[in-house]
């Protein structure tokens, strides 16, 4: 009787597991830097704005531009490398201000 009972417990988790539908969990944050990535265009570091230039050396004293990039709403998307051999990303406006991505 005790195998019985086992058998058809075991064979409702199985049927069950089996009847779930698969779905495939998407990432919102994955697409989003992916689109956000592309829409920048490699430019010079010579040609971003003074108030961009100005406030990497305001906020970040240390650093330097390795590369800048720029999309079409006058956004920058800037490389930096510090002293101490950290790097990162970073992104502003045409004013200077620092905005999220």
């Amino acid at each position: 009787m005790k195998k019985l009972i086992l058998a058809t417990a075991l064979t409702f988790v199985g049927l069950t597991a089996m009847a779930q539908e698969e779905t495939a969990e998407v990432s919102m944050d994955e697409t989003t830097a992916v689109a956000a990535t592309q829409d920048f265009q490699e430019i010079s570091v010579a040609d971003l704005p003074e108030a961009v230039a100005a406030a990497v050396k305001k906020d970040y004293p240390t650093a330097s531009i390795d590369k800048a990039y720029k999309n079409a709403s006058d956004q920058f998307k800037l490389e930096l490398s510090l002293q101490d051999g950290t790097s990162g990303t970073v992104y502003a406006d045409a004013e200077g201000n620092w905005i999220e991505l």
